[in-house]
């Protein structure tokens, strides 16, 4: 193993050699300290050699792979169910198919071609399913395996498939088309029959009109030799398959939706167009034995009801006891337009309307048999919505839903962030759990699930994961996550502490954000203490205290002011170099976003020291769970609403929150509900202690021009445009060129030239630090070029063209890359400017949130502004001659700078709620490239410290004894030895680098260049393997891990393209090698890097597929079964097969053999179920060659017969003439 050694560094030392092999370029990283400047090479250091730490990860230890995926199907198209192993399988339109059985039996698997899937057929309990996608194939699932996979494909070339039905125990797969003809596809082999029921055959001659696509295959109940063929134009014919004639042809002037047989085979209904169903008789097949507008207001005048809309699909099954049920959807009257999508369930002359919240894509009705002959008893009703899922209990009269145990409401409100933590405290999802049980909603089935297949167990990974998701309603929910499967424990509704929104008021309202004013925008948990906090996107911070009692009490709340100003606004020379070399063509388009925004007055009366919401000022009643400790709001300051909140940090020991967005910090002690800290971000920097004036925001003075576009300009430009405006999304819209340097706002600040002399650029030259800069220094700064601190945040996700991998050719400028790959659109000025993206319009309400954890995806920032980006408490070393740790608050910038401010508590717990915490500046400024995403602590032998806690106790608790004991902390010392505990190491990642410093000596040892082209969306230190690291994901799709402290590269591997914004907004690593991100709106996408998971995977997955015994058939006597009998297979065979029906023309569909049978024999547990496997895949790929060899054979006859042929012409033609004579 390798071992690295690092060697304390005598301040001001700013030598090093690059002797590591994890860093970038050697002028890629800087330690600061002060100061001082300390021009880092890649690694190492010199000094004693006495520390030396082992690192135990290797490559070798990682391995990126998918888990498991959790929540509805996103864009669901198909349903299919199979009634012997009961399990479900739902097609989406993205090409994916979810299959789902008992309560962690879920499995997702996904088509290639990405083509939506149109149809789903089960092989009942064999273990396969048949699915048809929208480009015309056919393809074969193994199910037999725990991830399932294709066996065999079948690829349409000149036919478009409509329908198809795969009769019970048949091996034979009838396929209709969008021509009319019905092909014949054998399940075993996939390939095509001889046997073709053309449309012209199937219809009369006389008709002239063709009868359009096949809506409808299905055998009759009766006899399997007849099949009945629906057709578009509403013509029904059933087809002997043994005589090849058609026996009854039926027609209806409405066009057909959905066909279904009564279990006897003597009638049939079809639903149409119009909102009606007609039932026919086979003996009497002129006209339909009854036809009735379930829906339709009946005439007075005697004539037939009006027309509703169209019945979309019927089912008609039987019951031995009671009538029978017919069950359909759509067919509603036209003049309820404002009803909501309903399934309507008749039974005898009862008629049951079930309204749906969402429009109804398929449903299919449980039966006890999967025999079509028999007597259904029904016993269920599946009914797939577009988003959501639903069975009804079809046993009670009233028709209850069953209580469904998948996770599928995940996206019951559009989630806006997550956090995943893995190896949590055991006790927190009892407890969880035990609080969420009680708001369980009443009035379901109390029957048991019905979709029950399948076989799961708990495997080996037994260590608590809970996931957090927030919502845009404000809706918080804690999830069960352990041993890969996902259950709802716990909902927060963080609304419930602000007044109901009152409608009508208009512009006199404090709102910023007009739709979703609750959404969550970042969330804080320490699941030790359980605390938790969340950030709003309405300018607002709650903190959560846990209890397991109920309380009737005010909710504290705390108002702050934190608004940047500058000021006086001075208009630099005009040479301003661009920040990139690119972005000069840019610049002037960049500008009319928001150059003219300052010139607009308020509307009415300036909005001073007012929140955005209201927080209800009468006692409140907390049930159990987590209660409201302390709302924190950010006001309006002299017109300009709060900014948004970028960062956010809580720690329970210290009991301080630390929140800040663009503008600055805000520290917060919600034990004594005191403002510590309300600051500027370029005030951080004073070396004079600004914290001793009294708690308040800075001075009131001119806002900096531009200073907030979507939330206040626009509106005064276009008031009729502000409900379309998503001033949640402000910061992606938005580009502005402001003339101010941040050179010159930074000269303001007493301890400029300590900033000045740290340059964030590996190019960049030290700028002189000796002196004060004046206004003119500024300007022949701007005009260096080089030697100017790109303080514009250069390396920003947004301004990076070739950041994203979406296509930046023929973009005009940076504000079009950022519609393609954010789905919004921005016009300029003369288009009549506006910024308008609507959730419901575009099904991507998900994207609007973002994520503003790393400003580059949440803020473009402006020259003058440098908002909070990271916030660590942590026990650390603030200083460089400090001999031991002391209480610190870590803060990184969008410009890469890091600050640690020094935390002074009171000395005794009893003192804790009296004396006043002090906050002071320690001096100590760290730079990086890029802004700050992630701060950890390391103690000397490398291992992860957390930061102190304090251990968890009820607040409302009965029991006085536990009310006034002390407050139990846990304050993690770096390290038990004495001689050892003397420093530590710091790792802190930004969007570009990462870096690990030496603590007190603020040495940089190791510094990785993580990214040159793109920018980091997530970093997270994590333990694998009783170890630690540092997990990445990088917006061009990169998932990496480093080593630590040394920063080796273990992992580097595109996996995941930044396709869309939810992707970034959502990822996040946890412990154990895990990481989450939403794949759609409403799923939640699970994977791991860790090797040791990736190979235990196949024992925690589910099994789909269990031995059962298929139900015998009723006796149905000597008649029955001289029509319906088990004989009937061979039948099939002798009328489809090869010798009877011949050969499918070859153009007509190509088979395509599948990868299913490789992995099934992977998967294989005995030996020869692996032999027969391979045997049968040596079979395919011998028949697919000799079918080759077959048409090269057949063109080389072809060839000899031509020749032999024209040879004997020649020898006719010469045969009596002489020599002389040619």
């Amino acid at each position: 193993m390798k071992k690295f050694n690092f060697r304390k560094v005598l301040d001001g030392l700013t030598a090093s050699s690059p002797s590591g092999s994890s860093g970038g370029g050697s002028g890629g990283g800087s330690g600061a300290g002060g100061s001082s400047m300390h021009p880092g090479g890649t690694a190492g250091a010199a000094g004693t050699p006495r520390d030396e730490i082992q690192e135990t990860l290797t490559s070798d230890y990682f391995q990126i792979c998918k888990t498991v995926r959790h929540g509805f199907p996103y864009l669901p198209t198909a349903l299919a169910f199979d009634p012997v192993q009961k399990i479900l399988a739902i097609g989406t339109r993205t090409g994916a198919i979810r299959i789902l059985g008992r309560p962690g039996v879920d499995c997702y698997c996904q088509h290639e071609s990405g083509a939506a899937v149109l149809q789903l057929q089960f092989l009942i309990n064999e273990g396969a399913l048949v699915s048809a996608s929208a480009d015309d194939a056919l393809h074969l699932w193994n199910l037999r395996q725990k991830r399932p996979a294709i066996l065999h494909s079948l690829k349409f070339n000149r036919e478009r498939i409509t329908y198809c039905h795969l009769p019970f125990q048949s091996k034979w797969l009838y396929v209709g088309t969008e021509r009319g003809n019905t092909h014949i596809v054998n399940i075993e082999s996939f390939i095509l029959s001889g046997y073709v029921i053309m449309w012209n055959k199937a219809i009369e001659l006389s008709t002239k009109t063709h009868p359009g696509p096949v809506v409808h295959l299905s055998d009759s109940p009766r006899d399997e030799g007849k099949l009945l063929i629906g057709y578009e134009n509403g013509t029904v014919v059933l087809w002997d398959l043994r005589s090849k004639r058609a026996d009854l042809r039926a027609y209806y002037d409405e066009a057909i939706h959905s066909v279904a047989w009564h279990h006897e085979g003597k009638q049939f209904m079809c639903s149409h167009s119009d909102g009606s169903l007609t039932l026919w008789n086979l003996k009497s097949p002129n006209r339909p034995f009854q036809t009735t507008i379930p829906h339709g207001k009946i005439q007075r005048d005697g004539k037939k009801p009006e027309s509703c809309k169209p019945i979309l699909k019927v089912e008609y099954k039987t019951c031995k006891s009671s009538e029978p049920f017919v069950i359909f959807s759509g067919g509603l009257s036209y003049d309820k337009a404002c009803r909501r999508p309903s399934l309507t369930i008749m039974h005898g002359k009862a008629i049951t309307v079930l309204e749906m919240d969402h429009p109804i894509v398929d449903f299919l009705t449980l039966c006890e048999t999967p025999y079509p002959n028999e007597f259904q008893e029904p016993y269920a009703v599946v009914v797939l919505l577009e988003k959501d899922l639903i069975v009804v209990d079809l046993t009670q009269s009233n028709f209850p839903i069953f209580e469904n145990p998948y996770p599928i409401d995940i996206h019951e409100s559009p989630v806006t962030c997550t956090e995943y933590f893995a190896d949590c405290p055991p006790d927190l999802i009892p407890v969880l759990y035990s609080v969420g049980a009680k708001h369980k909603k009443q009035g379901y089935s109390n029957k048991e699930w019905p979709i029950s297949g399948g076989a799961w167990n708990l495997g080996a990974q037994t260590y608590p994961e809970i996931i957090i998701t927030g919502h845009a309603d404000g809706s918080v929910k804690f999830w069960d996550a352990s041993a890969i499967t996902l259950q709802m424990l716990y909902k927060l509704k963080t609304s419930k502490v602000f007044e109901k929104q009152k409608t009508g008021e208009g512009k006199a309202t404090a709102e910023i954000v007009e739709e979703d004013p609750f959404a969550v925008q970042m969330m804080y948990w320490c699941p030790e203490s359980r605390i938790f906090c969340v950030a709003g996107v309405s300018a607002y911070v709650i903190v959560y205290r846990f209890s397991k009692h109920e309380v009737n009490t005010e909710i504290s709340s705390l108002e702050v002011r934190l608004q940047y100003e500058v000021e006086d606004i001075i208009t630099p020379e005009p040479e301003i170099i661009p920040p990139f070399p690119d972005a000069s063509s840019q610049l002037p388009s960049l500008k009319s976003l928001s150059g003219s925004t300052n010139t607009v007055a308020c509307e009415g009366t300036m909005k001073d020291s007012i929140p955005c919401l209201s927080v209800k000022t009468r006692p409140v009643r907390m049930p159990p769970g987590y209660q409201a400790d302390l709302v924190i709001q950010l006001v309006w300051v002299d017109g300009e609403p709060p900014q948004q909140i970028t960062s956010l940090a809580v720690n329970s020991a210290y009991g301080l929150v630390a929140f800040g967005n663009c503008n600055g910090l805000a520290v917060v002690d919600f034990m004594q509900k005191t403002v510590l800290l309300s600051m500027g971000t370029l005030d951080l920097y004073g070396s004079s202690d600004p914290y001793q004036r009294q708690p308040r925001s800075p001075r009131k003075s001119k806002q900096f021009a531009a200073d907030n576009f979507c939330m206040r300009g626009l509106s005064n430009f276009y008031p009729d445009l502000t409900k379309r405006i998503r001033t949640s999304y402000q910061s992606l819209t938005e580009l502005s060129d402001s003339p101010v340097s941040l050179e010159l706002e930074r000269c303001k600040s007493p301890t400029s030239d300590h900033v000045n002399g740290h340059c964030t650029s590996p190019t960049s030259q030290s700028c002189s630090s000796g002196k004060r800069l004046s206004s003119a220094d500024v300007s022949k700064a701007n005009r260096r070029g080089p030697g100017r601190p790109p303080f514009r945040k250069a390396q920003s996700a947004a301004c990076m063209e070739i950041s994203l991998p979406v296509t930046t050719e023929g973009h005009k400028s940076r504000r079009a890359m950022l519609q393609q790959l954010h789905g919004i659109s921005t016009f300029s000025h003369d288009e009549r400017h506006y910024t308008a993206h609507t959730w419901m319009d575009k099904e991507n309400r998900e994207n609007s949130f973002s994520r503003s954890r790393s400003s580059s995806v949440s803020s473009i920032d402006r020259d003058s502004k440098e908002a909070i980006t990271a916030l660590y408490f942590m026990e650390s070393f603030a200083r460089k001659n400090d001999s031991a740790v002391s209480s610190c608050l870590w803060v990184g910038t969008g410009l890469g700078m890091v600050l640690i401010l020094s935390l002074n508590l009171p000395a005794s717990d009893d003192l804790r709620q009296s004396e006043p915490v002090m906050v002071s500046p320690s001096g100590t400024v760290l730079t990086l490239k890029g802004p700050v995403l992630t701060f950890a602590c390391l103690d000397c032998m490398g291992t992860l410290t957390h930061p102190p806690y304090e251990v968890w106790r009820d607040p409302h608790s009965a029991d006085d004894g536990e009310k006034t004991r002390k407050r139990k902390l846990v304050m993690h010392s770096p390290s038990s030895s004495q001689d050892m505990g003397d420093h530590q190491f710091a790792v802190i990642c930004s969007e570009k680098q990462a870096k690990v410093f030496s603590l007190p000596s603020q040495t940089c040892l190791y510094v990785h260049n993580i990214t040159e082209t793109s920018f980091l969306l997530r970093a997270d230190v994590v333990t694998l393997c009783n170890s630690v690291c540092l997990a990445c994901f990088c917006a061009n799709g990169h998932i990496m891990t480093l080593s630590l402290p040394s920063l080796r590269p273990l992992l580097d591997i595109n996996y995941l393209p930044v396709t869309d914004m939810r992707i970034a907004r959502t990822f996040c690593f946890t412990n154990e090698g895990q990481a989450l991100y939403l794949s759609s709106p409403t799923e939640i996408q699970r994977l791991t890097y860790s090797q040791e998971m990736c190979d235990n995977l196949q024992d925690m997955l589910g099994d789909l597929f269990t031995p059962v015994e298929t139900p015998e058939a009723q006796n149905r006597g000597f008649l029955k079964g001289l029509f319906g009998g088990s004989g009937q297979a061979f039948d099939r065979e002798e009328l489809f097969g090869e010798a009877t029906a011949g050969k499918a023309s070859r153009s007509l569909a190509q088979h395509i053999p599948g990868s299913g049978g490789i992995e099934g024999v992977r998967g294989a547990a005995g030996g020869v179920i692996g032999d027969l496997t391979r045997a049968r895949i040596a079979l395919d790929e011998r028949g697919q060659k000799l079918g080759e060899l077959d048409e090269r054979t057949a063109s080389m006859m072809a060839s000899a017969e031509a020749f032999s042929k024209h040879a004997h012409e020649v020898m006719l033609k010469y045969k009596d003439k002489k020599w002389y004579q040619f």
